[in-house]
């Protein structure tokens, strides 16, 4: 049975969200590292953001591991680990099929997005992302026909009443369509968000943004400057419309290249192809997507699949010292340690340290995009740090809860909601 707005609170996947008296608005900074916000608020460069870090609340939580777009976002938007929701990468294997599948299927998302049980309850929901591969997952059983809103920035131009519950977006918001790799896709999902509040009440809004930026600029960068700023003016503008604001993001970033500029990469597939025969192992990085020019399909995480004579302690024992990699597990280490679904992991986890990332075969991986630009990506643990900022002081009950452990990603609902004064 749907619970109703009028018994003031919402059970979704096993968390109890008190009614927000305010429109709540989540914000997941794709690829906001915590050394941007350093930097910037060193700079006094983005006062939004440190009036809500000085009169709210900040800390620097744990995300999900794999540190990637996809788990992150379903995480935030379920309130669970990737163990729960099942969206553990961008890409994973299916072993029925031998087949790669991309994980932004709704029907692979396990549990309930907390907008759409809010949505089911009454309140009005919006869910905008820049990337199209995110929307359909994070509007999984959203009823747009009853005034809620899920659309991308991407595809803004193709929007339609039935599809995205919206339409003439582009004229709606003011801005003209926005280009895949460029900061104001980001830019878009934020100025739509406040055109919305703006027009009347929006009880909860998920706004995911891109890291196009990140990916091609280091915190003391004059771009990548311009672009926080940018964020911080919406920012205030958010919050000046009456909303709590959280802060979040779903990785970090950190350079992977050499001292000449040049991908620091470990070729696994390539290794494993010679130590054990060409097909006997298949290598899958999960950080592919559509947006392969921000990074060659280049990340900190990848999957082995024993598809031959190799056993996963044969690979385990063959590429554990190899330099750069933090750590190389089996499929049961893996879940337990960073909670994941055990259907859909690898019979072997590798894991690199900060400055390197990993590859399948050289062969396989397009560099072009990155246009003369150093490596900077992300995946493993080493960009797992990711910040939580509200605008508003915690209450007595969520200050004591975020002082009694590490704080995830994934609670930014539930403080946000819940634990706002």
């Amino acid at each position: 049975m749907a619970t109703t707005s009028k018994q003031r609170e919402v059970s979704v996947n096993g968390v109890r969200y008190r009614w927000p008296e305010k429109p709540v608005v989540v914000v997941c900074i794709d690829g906001g590292d915590p050394a941007y916000l350093q930097q910037y608020l060193k700079d006094g460069a983005i006062p939004n953001i440190a009036r809500f870090m000085t009169q709210g609340f900040s800390v620097v939580a744990d995300g999900t591991v794999p540190s990637f777009t996809c788990p992150n976002n379903m995480s935030m938007i379920t309130g669970t680990p990737a163990s729960k929701h099942g969206i553990s990468g961008n890409f994973y294997l299916d072993t029925n099929t031998g087949e790669a599948v991309v994980m932004t299927g709704p029907e692979l998302l396990r549990g309930d997005t907390i907008i759409s049980k809010f949505a089911e309850a009454g309140a009005k929901v919006v869910s905008i992302t820049a990337k199209d591969k995110l929307r359909k997952q994070l509007g999984k059983n959203l009823d747009v026909s009853k005034g809620h809103v899920s659309f991308s920035s991407e595809f803004a131009s193709r929007c339609t009443l039935k599809e995205n519950g919206i339409e003439n977006v582009l004229d709606f918001v003011g801005m003209a369509q926005p280009d895949m790799y460029s900061m104001e896709l980001s830019l878009f999902v934020l100025e739509a968000g406040i055109k919305l509040l703006e027009r009347g009440r929006r009880d909860l809004m998920f706004l995911s943004l891109t890291d196009y930026v990140q990916h091609k600029y280091a915190p003391a960068e004059a771009d990548a400057k311009r672009f926080y700023q940018e964020l911080d003016k919406r920012f205030g503008r958010l919050a000046e419309l009456g909303a709590i604001v959280a802060l979040t993001a779903d990785h970090g970033m950190n350079d992977k290249s050499k001292p000449d500029g040049t991908p620091n990469v470990i070729w696994l597939q390539d290794i494993l192809d010679a130590r054990f025969g060409r097909g006997d192992t298949r290598v899958i990085c999960p950080i592919t997507d559509a947006f392969v020019a921000h990074h060659g399909a280049l990340g900190g995480f990848v999957r082995v699949w024993c598809r031959g004579k190799a056993t996963p302690k044969q690979v385990i024992d063959a590429i554990r010292g190899l330099d750069g990699l933090e750590s190389v597990l089996d499929k049961e280490t893996a879940c337990k340690v960073h909670d994941l679904p055990f259907d859909r992991e690898g019979d072997v986890v590798v894991i690199s340290t900060a400055d390197v990332c990993v590859g399948a075969s050289a062969a396989d991986h397009d560099l072009s995009g990155l246009e003369g630009h150093r490596l900077r990506t992300h995946g493993g643990v080493s960009e797992a740090k990711v910040p939580i900022i509200l605008n508003a002081p915690l209450n007595d009950e969520y200050k004591l809860k975020a002082g009694a452990a590490i704080l995830k990603s994934y609670q930014v609902f539930d403080f946000a909601i819940n634990g706002t004064a």
